[in-house]
């Protein structure tokens, strides 16, 4: 069997993992310990997040004439990549919360939502909150002012009948 079809498989692999990507992270992973690439790969698992080891080169024939091309000079070194096809912000986020904790991950490059950035890019999308927490948000503020008026509606209802 010739090279090639051994390698399409795998291109074919991170093809499909990156159609319907939102986002997707390059790290580079060296220096991690076994203990520290297990927590790291079990954190993003539990956030959706595909994250792989391919060799660049597969990486790089998978990109080509996609929205995500412009990660092609970030690819030198070893080489991993967290996708996710739910939420934009948290491969951003919970790679850079967990490279806090291990410095030897780093960074190298994204592309959130058709957008590439560079290492600093990325670690401000990481102080992005996720899209359940703005709603939480939003639904607070909303809800502040008309719990805040029935309060005061109650407070003069109760005052009149005393």
């Amino acid at each position: 069997m010739a090279k090639v079809e051994l390698k399409k498989p795998i291109i074919e692999e991170i093809q499909s993992s990156i159609k319907d990507a939102k986002s997707v992270v390059v790290v580079d992973y060296r220096g991690l310990t076994v203990e520290q690439d297990t927590k790291l790969r079990k954190a993003l698992r539990e956030n959706n997040i595909t994250y792989k080891v391919y060799k660049n080169t597969m990486i790089n024939f998978a990109i080509q004439g996609t929205e995500f091309e412009s990660l092609a000079p970030y690819l030198e070194g070893p080489t991993a990549i967290a996708i996710s096809t739910e939420d934009a912000t948290a491969p951003a986020r919970e790679i850079c919360k967990f490279a806090k904790g291990a410095p030897k991950l780093e960074v190298k490059a994204g592309v959130v939502e058709g957008t590439a950035y560079d290492a600093n890019g990325i670690a401000q999308i990481a102080t992005v909150p996720s899209r359940e927490e703005l709603l939480a948000k939003l639904l607070g503020s909303i809800k502040s002012p008309v719990s805040n008026m029935a309060r005061v509606l109650n407070q003069i209802a109760e005052k009149q009948g005393a």
